[in-house]
Protein backbone atom coordinates (compact mmCIF):
# COMPACT_ATOMS: atom_id res chain seq x y z
CA UNK A 1 0.00 0.00 0.00
CA UNK A 2 1.78 2.87 -1.11
CA UNK A 3 2.31 6.32 1.02
CA UNK A 4 0.84 9.55 -0.28
CA UNK A 5 1.17 13.25 0.42
CA UNK A 6 -1.22 15.05 2.59
CA UNK A 7 -3.20 17.16 -0.06
CA UNK A 8 -6.76 18.04 0.52
CA UNK A 9 -9.07 20.76 -1.22
CA UNK A 10 -10.71 22.95 1.73
CA UNK A 11 -14.49 22.12 0.38
CA UNK A 12 -15.77 18.25 1.40
CA UNK A 13 -16.69 16.16 -1.22
CA UNK A 14 -20.13 17.87 -1.25
CA UNK A 15 -19.12 21.33 -1.73
CA UNK A 16 -19.97 22.27 2.04
CA UNK A 17 -17.06 23.89 3.76
CA UNK A 18 -17.39 22.62 7.14
CA UNK A 19 -16.83 25.23 10.32
CA UNK A 20 -14.16 23.90 12.14
CA UNK A 21 -14.80 23.04 15.92
CA UNK A 22 -18.61 22.48 15.38
CA UNK A 23 -19.21 18.63 15.85
CA UNK A 24 -20.38 17.80 12.34
CA UNK A 25 -19.61 15.28 9.91
CA UNK A 26 -20.05 14.42 6.51
CA UNK A 27 -20.89 10.75 5.77
CA UNK A 28 -20.86 8.67 2.01
CA UNK A 29 -23.51 6.52 2.09
CA UNK A 30 -22.72 3.24 0.16
CA UNK A 31 -24.24 0.36 -0.02
CA UNK A 32 -23.00 -3.70 0.03
CA UNK A 33 -25.85 -6.57 -0.87
CA UNK A 34 -28.69 -4.06 -0.36
CA UNK A 35 -27.77 -3.03 2.98
CA UNK A 36 -25.88 0.57 3.87
CA UNK A 37 -23.02 1.58 5.17
CA UNK A 38 -21.07 4.92 5.90
CA UNK A 39 -17.08 6.29 5.75
CA UNK A 40 -16.13 9.96 6.68
CA UNK A 41 -15.78 12.09 3.31
CA UNK A 42 -12.64 13.39 5.15
CA UNK A 43 -11.42 9.54 4.01
CA UNK A 44 -12.64 9.80 0.40
CA UNK A 45 -10.84 11.10 -2.24
CA UNK A 46 -12.07 10.18 -5.18
CA UNK A 47 -15.37 7.73 -6.27
CA UNK A 48 -14.39 5.32 -9.42
CA UNK A 49 -15.89 2.94 -11.80
CA UNK A 50 -14.50 -0.35 -10.82
CA UNK A 51 -11.50 -1.06 -13.31
CA UNK A 52 -9.68 -3.91 -14.10
CA UNK A 53 -7.08 -5.29 -11.36
CA UNK A 54 -3.79 -7.16 -10.99
CA UNK A 55 -3.68 -9.98 -8.47
CA UNK A 56 -0.85 -9.76 -6.07
CA UNK A 57 0.80 -12.97 -4.60
CA UNK A 58 0.91 -13.68 -0.83
CA UNK A 59 -1.50 -11.08 0.37
CA UNK A 60 -4.82 -11.05 2.34
CA UNK A 61 -7.75 -12.45 1.22
CA UNK A 62 -9.98 -9.69 0.61
CA UNK A 63 -7.31 -7.93 -1.25
CA UNK A 64 -7.94 -8.27 -4.76
CA UNK A 65 -4.44 -6.89 -5.81
CA UNK A 66 -3.27 -3.12 -7.43
CA UNK A 67 -4.58 -0.98 -10.58
CA UNK A 68 -2.84 2.25 -11.47
CA UNK A 69 -5.00 5.17 -12.23
CA UNK A 70 -2.78 8.38 -13.28
CA UNK A 71 0.04 6.95 -12.41
CA UNK A 72 -0.85 6.05 -8.82
CA UNK A 73 -0.51 2.31 -7.69
CA UNK A 74 -3.27 1.80 -5.58
CA UNK A 75 -4.31 -1.54 -3.14
CA UNK A 76 -8.10 -2.95 -4.24
CA UNK A 77 -9.67 -4.34 -1.26
CA UNK A 78 -13.21 -6.19 -1.92
CA UNK A 79 -14.91 -4.74 0.96
CA UNK A 80 -17.92 -7.11 0.56
CA UNK A 81 -15.94 -10.50 0.36
CA UNK A 82 -14.07 -9.24 3.81
CA UNK A 83 -17.01 -8.35 5.73
CA UNK A 84 -19.22 -11.54 4.24
CA UNK A 85 -15.81 -14.01 4.70
CA UNK A 86 -16.89 -15.50 0.99
CA UNK A 87 -16.42 -14.55 -2.49
CA UNK A 88 -18.58 -12.29 -4.07
CA UNK A 89 -19.61 -11.35 -7.81
CA UNK A 90 -17.91 -8.37 -9.24
CA UNK A 91 -20.29 -6.55 -11.32
CA UNK A 92 -19.78 -3.95 -14.47
CA UNK A 93 -21.29 -0.98 -12.05
CA UNK A 94 -19.23 -1.61 -9.34
CA UNK A 95 -17.49 1.69 -7.41
CA UNK A 96 -14.15 1.96 -6.25
CA UNK A 97 -14.00 4.49 -3.36
CA UNK A 98 -10.40 5.45 -3.20
CA UNK A 99 -9.79 6.67 0.33
CA UNK A 100 -6.75 8.97 1.62
CA UNK A 101 -5.90 8.30 5.64
CA UNK A 102 -2.76 7.19 7.69
CA UNK A 103 -0.97 8.53 4.77
CA UNK A 104 -1.77 5.93 2.01
CA UNK A 105 -4.10 5.31 -0.62
CA UNK A 106 -6.52 2.18 -0.80
CA UNK A 107 -9.55 1.37 -2.92
CA UNK A 108 -12.66 -0.06 -1.83
CA UNK A 109 -15.16 -2.01 -4.00
CA UNK A 110 -18.67 -1.17 -2.80
CA UNK A 111 -22.03 -1.69 -4.91
CA UNK A 112 -22.91 1.45 -5.30
CA UNK A 113 -23.20 5.09 -3.97
CA UNK A 114 -25.58 6.33 -2.22
CA UNK A 115 -25.65 10.16 -1.50
CA UNK A 116 -23.41 12.04 1.28
CA UNK A 117 -25.42 12.89 4.45
CA UNK A 118 -24.17 16.18 6.47
CA UNK A 119 -24.81 15.23 10.70
CA UNK A 120 -23.77 16.14 13.75
CA UNK A 121 -21.71 13.50 16.09
CA UNK A 122 -23.95 13.33 18.63
CA UNK A 123 -26.38 11.26 15.84
CA UNK A 124 -23.75 8.74 15.74
CA UNK A 125 -23.64 5.74 18.19
CA UNK A 126 -21.34 3.18 19.65
CA UNK A 127 -22.79 0.11 18.54
CA UNK A 128 -22.89 -2.50 21.03
CA UNK A 129 -20.98 -5.58 20.90
CA UNK A 130 -23.36 -7.97 19.37
CA UNK A 131 -23.73 -5.07 16.02
CA UNK A 132 -19.85 -4.28 16.36
CA UNK A 133 -18.45 -8.01 17.31
CA UNK A 134 -16.78 -6.59 20.35
CA UNK A 135 -13.15 -6.13 20.23
CA UNK A 136 -12.45 -7.52 16.49
CA UNK A 137 -15.63 -5.95 15.34
CA UNK A 138 -15.34 -3.46 12.51
CA UNK A 139 -18.54 -0.93 13.07
CA UNK A 140 -17.58 1.92 14.31
CA UNK A 141 -20.87 3.67 14.80
CA UNK A 142 -24.35 3.76 13.80
CA UNK A 143 -25.17 7.06 11.73
CA UNK A 144 -28.84 8.70 11.67
CA UNK A 145 -29.03 10.02 8.28
CA UNK A 146 -32.43 11.00 7.33
CA UNK A 147 -35.06 8.17 7.78
CA UNK A 148 -31.94 5.87 7.76
CA UNK A 149 -29.37 4.01 9.86
CA UNK A 150 -25.98 4.17 8.73
CA UNK A 151 -23.51 1.32 9.85
CA UNK A 152 -20.27 3.12 10.04
CA UNK A 153 -17.14 1.16 9.13
CA UNK A 154 -13.96 1.15 11.13
CA UNK A 155 -11.68 1.56 7.90
CA UNK A 156 -8.78 1.81 10.00
CA UNK A 157 -9.26 -1.57 11.70
CA UNK A 158 -9.36 -2.62 8.65
CA UNK A 159 -6.61 -2.02 6.72
CA UNK A 160 -4.67 -2.76 10.17
CA UNK A 161 -6.30 -6.80 9.88
CA UNK A 162 -5.21 -6.67 5.96
CA UNK A 163 -1.79 -5.02 6.30
CA UNK A 164 -0.27 -4.87 10.14
CA UNK A 165 2.69 -3.33 8.90
CA UNK A 166 1.17 -0.19 7.98
CA UNK A 167 -0.31 0.31 11.43
CA UNK A 168 1.19 1.36 15.09
CA UNK A 169 4.53 -0.90 15.56
CA UNK A 170 5.46 -1.57 19.06
CA UNK A 171 8.70 -1.76 17.30
CA UNK A 172 9.10 2.03 17.31
CA UNK A 173 8.65 2.00 21.04
CA UNK A 174 11.48 -0.65 21.24
CA UNK A 175 13.72 1.02 19.51
CA UNK A 176 13.84 4.46 21.86
CA UNK A 177 15.60 2.11 24.47
CA UNK A 178 15.60 2.06 28.09
CA UNK A 179 13.06 4.97 29.45
CA UNK A 180 12.37 6.48 32.57
CA UNK A 181 8.91 5.81 34.30
CA UNK A 182 6.15 8.57 34.17
CA UNK A 183 3.03 8.81 36.20
CA UNK A 184 1.76 12.21 34.47
CA UNK A 185 -1.77 11.84 34.29
CA UNK A 186 -2.63 11.29 30.35
CA UNK A 187 -6.25 11.12 28.75
CA UNK A 188 -6.66 9.38 25.64
CA UNK A 189 -9.62 9.80 23.56
CA UNK A 190 -10.07 7.15 20.47
CA UNK A 191 -13.18 5.05 19.51
CA UNK A 192 -11.09 1.96 18.04
CA UNK A 193 -10.99 -0.58 20.28
CA UNK A 194 -7.91 -1.62 18.41
CA UNK A 195 -6.47 1.15 18.80
CA UNK A 196 -7.11 2.39 22.42
CA UNK A 197 -5.67 -1.02 22.87
CA UNK A 198 -2.41 -0.28 21.03
CA UNK A 199 -1.28 3.37 21.95
CA UNK A 200 -1.90 1.99 25.63
CA UNK A 201 0.31 -0.95 25.26
CA UNK A 202 2.66 1.36 23.23
CA UNK A 203 2.74 4.17 26.15
CA UNK A 204 2.89 2.18 28.90
CA UNK A 205 6.18 0.05 27.27
CA UNK A 206 7.62 3.78 26.60
CA UNK A 207 7.26 4.15 30.67
CA UNK A 208 4.02 6.27 31.10
CA UNK A 209 1.92 4.24 34.02
CA UNK A 210 -0.85 6.68 34.44
CA UNK A 211 -3.34 6.51 31.39
CA UNK A 212 -6.63 6.93 31.31
CA UNK A 213 -8.97 6.34 28.10
CA UNK A 214 -12.29 7.21 26.49
CA UNK A 215 -14.50 5.89 23.67
CA UNK A 216 -14.95 9.65 22.25
CA UNK A 217 -14.19 13.05 23.27
CA UNK A 218 -18.07 14.00 24.77
CA UNK A 219 -16.85 11.48 27.95
CA UNK A 220 -13.79 12.65 27.96
CA UNK A 221 -14.83 16.29 28.27
CA UNK A 222 -17.61 15.54 30.91
CA UNK A 223 -14.70 13.88 33.20
CA UNK A 224 -12.67 16.97 32.57
CA UNK A 225 -15.67 18.79 33.70
CA UNK A 226 -16.04 16.49 36.97
CA UNK A 227 -12.71 17.52 37.98
CA UNK A 228 -12.93 20.80 38.63
CA UNK A 229 -15.79 19.55 41.43
CA UNK A 230 -12.89 16.81 42.72
CA UNK A 231 -9.75 18.26 43.00
CA UNK A 232 -7.03 20.29 41.54
CA UNK A 233 -6.96 19.55 37.51
CA UNK A 234 -3.53 19.19 37.12
CA UNK A 235 -3.49 16.52 39.80
CA UNK A 236 -5.81 14.41 37.51
CA UNK A 237 -5.36 15.30 33.42
CA UNK A 238 -1.37 16.66 32.15
CA UNK A 239 -2.31 16.05 28.76
CA UNK A 240 -4.75 14.85 26.62
CA UNK A 241 -4.68 12.90 23.14
CA UNK A 242 -7.51 12.60 21.01
CA UNK A 243 -8.57 11.21 17.60
CA UNK A 244 -10.65 13.33 15.23
CA UNK A 245 -13.21 10.53 14.34
CA UNK A 246 -15.59 9.80 17.42
CA UNK A 247 -19.44 9.30 18.03
CA UNK A 248 -20.59 11.76 19.83
CA UNK A 249 -17.95 14.60 20.26
CA UNK A 250 -15.36 14.63 17.62
CA UNK A 251 -11.71 15.47 18.26
CA UNK A 252 -11.36 19.16 16.97
CA UNK A 253 -15.10 19.58 19.14
CA UNK A 254 -12.81 18.42 22.09
CA UNK A 255 -9.84 20.33 21.67
CA UNK A 256 -11.75 23.48 21.00
CA UNK A 257 -13.71 23.44 24.28
CA UNK A 258 -11.03 22.84 25.97
CA UNK A 259 -8.95 25.54 25.07
CA UNK A 260 -11.99 27.96 25.55
CA UNK A 261 -12.32 27.18 29.17
CA UNK A 262 -9.97 28.80 31.48
CA UNK A 263 -9.69 25.93 33.78
CA UNK A 264 -8.24 23.58 31.08
CA UNK A 265 -6.34 25.96 28.19
CA UNK A 266 -3.16 25.00 29.26
CA UNK A 267 -3.43 21.57 29.06
CA UNK A 268 -1.10 20.56 25.84
CA UNK A 269 -3.85 18.81 23.83
CA UNK A 270 -2.38 16.51 20.85
CA UNK A 271 -4.52 15.10 17.78
CA UNK A 272 -3.35 11.85 16.77
CA UNK A 273 -5.52 10.92 14.13
CA UNK A 274 -5.52 9.25 10.37
CA UNK A 275 -6.67 12.06 8.71
CA UNK A 276 -4.11 14.64 9.09
CA UNK A 277 -3.53 16.26 6.07
CA UNK A 278 -2.86 20.10 5.31
CA UNK A 279 -6.30 21.17 5.26
CA UNK A 280 -6.58 19.56 8.72
CA UNK A 281 -3.77 21.12 10.32
CA UNK A 282 -5.15 24.28 9.64
CA UNK A 283 -8.54 23.37 11.30
CA UNK A 284 -6.34 21.92 14.16
CA UNK A 285 -4.23 25.44 14.94
CA UNK A 286 -7.79 27.31 14.69
CA UNK A 287 -9.33 25.52 17.47
CA UNK A 288 -5.45 25.38 19.21
CA UNK A 289 -3.85 22.27 19.26
CA UNK A 290 -0.28 22.13 20.68
CA UNK A 291 0.60 19.34 18.58
CA UNK A 292 -0.80 17.20 15.54
CA UNK A 293 -0.23 14.02 14.29
CA UNK A 294 -0.66 11.18 12.13
CA UNK A 295 -1.54 7.84 13.11
CA UNK A 296 0.71 5.48 12.93
CA UNK A 297 3.64 7.40 13.93
CA UNK A 298 3.66 5.99 17.45
CA UNK A 299 7.37 6.76 18.29
CA UNK A 300 7.05 10.22 16.96
CA UNK A 301 4.07 10.73 19.18
CA UNK A 302 6.01 9.55 22.38
CA UNK A 303 8.18 11.86 21.54
CA UNK A 304 6.14 14.95 21.68
CA UNK A 305 4.60 13.71 24.89
CA UNK A 306 8.01 14.14 26.44
CA UNK A 307 8.62 17.43 25.29
CA UNK A 308 5.05 19.15 25.84
CA UNK A 309 5.23 16.84 29.54
CA UNK A 310 8.53 18.38 29.85
CA UNK A 311 7.98 22.00 29.20
CA UNK A 312 4.79 21.85 31.26
CA UNK A 313 6.96 20.72 34.26
CA UNK A 314 9.71 23.69 33.10
CA UNK A 315 6.73 26.13 33.50
CA UNK A 316 5.66 25.27 37.03
CA UNK A 317 2.90 22.29 36.22
CA UNK A 318 2.74 18.72 36.69
CA UNK A 319 5.35 16.83 38.54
Amino acid sequence: MEKVGNGMAEETKSGILLETGTNEIEIMEFTIDGNLFGINVAKVREIMMSAPVKPMPHTHQAVEGIFKPRDTVITVVDLPKYLSGREHEHKEKDLFIVTNFNQMHVAFRVDSVVGISRISWKDIQKPDSTISGGADGVATGIAQCGEDLVNILDFERIVAEIAPETSIQISEVEALGARDRNSSPIWIAEDSILLTRMIRESLERAGYTNLRTFPNGAELWEALEECVQTGPVDDQVALVITDLEMPQMDGHRLTKLIKMSPEFKHIPVVIFSSLITEEMRRKGREVGADEQLSKPEIGHLIGILDELLKRDRGNGKGE
